[in-house]
């Protein structure tokens, strides 16, 4: 038996409670019948000794003791009833004691009984004749007496001895019961901990559907068991995710290099190029670096994110000056596209956060609406103060987003157009950076979009006193160059 296991534990301090309980419960059972039983027997002396002193009340005055003594052999019966009866005249004359009881529980003439003074009856014991006496003062017109009426308290004792031998019999069995009882009860109720254990123990990387049983018992085990289910769940999605991330990553990163490989391998093989093929082939290969270049950098960021490094101080930031200052520098890309930039709609609105991180959301949000709006088309700034909260909105014209797809518009590697989006340059990880970079402040992030009509991406900053603290060591700056890719 293991002295430290739980089981072990519980049960010991289960068995020294029922210990106690028994203990105390014995006590008070004891000493309730040793006042009962002398209560009892106080009670019984103070009847019988009022027969004597009813005798002497009603004895004329020239009554003499053989007289007195008559009575109280008629009435009361001292031998017979095995009681103690003396009667002495005041100052000092016996007038009347007792012979010896039926039982031989006590002589007679042996007891000695404390003189007292007091003018109430007092109930004594004698312990060498196991007596209890009660003295009574009586005036009556024959003289004053002192009445000394006893019982014997050999029974009482005796009872009570067997009460304690019983007692002492029966608390090591009740000790011992408890204590197989209490192990037994503790085990039976933790048997759903060990079954818990043994599920947990079958759990692996590719086992990660198993789940743990529920015990339906609406306490802590009940809700331990759901956390841990809750908890695998978010664990197989997270997972699930990194597998995923793993193959789309190994996925985008396979096709440029199968592109550079093929071209240096043409460039090894045509020893004799012209001199405006050698630089097609070297700007291809150029291209697919960039492209390699582009998604590492995504990637970097997202690595950094989703193990919660910080770039930078937070500090407060003014969301209308940060987007007009990032639309003009994208003013450029958005004129070789025939798009308009319209930022008339910004209204100062001070958030507290990463000031690097934050222009990238409004980078990559730009980004992304112009390269899915057509010629011709508009693409608008918008920040607010919405109940004390910071609102940044970029809406376009553009194609818009089906619906089926909005639900995965923030996925890493998901892109609503694959073809075009790939010869477009995205690598589908503009807007799950967003995304990361929105949970890390806290803010909301949603969109609303129409096919044919355009998109709006809302993000909404908590107030200003929600704000975590300011980072205690900045990471290395990042580039600020646009890491967007197309919508979905």
């Amino acid at each position: 038996m293991n002295h430290r296991s739980l089981a072990f534990r519980l049960g010991a301090w289960y068995t020294l409670l029922l210990s106690g309980v028994f203990a105390l419960v014995g006590a008070g059972v004891f000493f309730g019948l040793h006042h009962y039983l002398r209560v009892n027997l106080a009670d019984t002396l103070g009847r019988r000794s009022a027969q004597v002193e009813q005798i002497l009340l009603q004895a004329p005055a020239e009554a003499g003791a053989g007289a007195i003594a008559r009575e109280i052999d008629t009435r009361v019966a001292p031998e017979f009833n095995n009681r103690f009866v003396r009667v002495t005249r005041l100052p000092a004359t016996v007038i009347y004691r007792s012979r010896m009881p039926a039982d031989r529980s006590f002589d007679p003439s042996a007891v000695t009984v404390p003189q007292s003074d007091g003018a109430k009856p007092v109930t004594t014991v004698v312990p060498d004749q196991h007596l209890m006496v009660r003295v009574t003062p009586v005036h009556a017109v024959s003289g004053d007496y002192r009445v000394e009426l006893g019982v014997s308290t050999a029974r009482i004792e005796e009872a009570l001895e067997r009460l304690l031998d019983l007692l002492a019999l029966l608390l090591p069995v009740l000790v011992v019961c408890a204590a197989g009882g209490g192990y037994w009860l503790v085990s039976w109720a933790l048997r759903p901990v060990d079954r818990l254990s043994q599920t947990a123990e079958q759990m692996s990387l590719q086992n990660l559907s198993l789940r743990l049983p529920v015990v339906p018992s609406g306490d802590a085990l009940e809700r331990l068991s759901i956390s841990f289910n809750t908890m695998l769940g978010r664990l197989r999605d997270s997972v699930q995710t990194s597998r995923r991330f793993l193959a789309d990553a190994s996925h985008e990163l396979r096709t440029p290099l199968t592109v550079i490989k093929g071209e240096l391998q043409e460039l090894t093989r045509e020893s004799h190029l012209a001199e405006g093929d050698l630089h097609e082939r070297i700007g291809s290969v150029l291209e697919e670096v960039a492209r390699l270049e582009h998604l590492v950098s995504g990637l970097l960021v997202l690595s950094r994110l989703d193990a919660g490094e910080a770039q930078g101080a937070w500090v407060d930031v003014d969301l209308a000056e940060l987007a007009l200052n990032t639309a003009e520098h994208m003013q450029l890309m958005a004129e070789d596209r025939g798009v308009e930039i319209d930022v008339s709609e910004l209204q100062k609105t001070v958030i507290r956060g990463d000031r690097a991180r934050l222009k990238q959301i409004v980078v990559n949000l730009l980004d992304n609406a112009i390269r899915f709006t057509l010629r011709g088309g508009t693409v608008s700034l918008r920040t607010a103060a919405d109940n004390a909260a910071g609102v940044l909105e970029v809406a376009d014209t553009g194609i818009g987003i089906p619906p089926a797809a909005i639900p995965e518009v923030f996925d890493r590697f998901f892109r609503v157009d694959e073809g075009r989006s790939r010869e477009d340059g995205g690598a589908g990880l503009g807007l799950a950076i967003v995304k990361s970079i929105c949970l890390a402040h806290g803010a909301e992030i949603e969109v609303r979009s129409r096919p044919e009509f355009g998109s709006c991406f809302r993000v909404t900053f908590p107030k200003r006193s929600l704000a975590p603290a300011p980072a205690p060591a900045p990471a290395p700056a990042e580039p600020e160059a646009p890491l967007a890719g197309p919508k979905g």
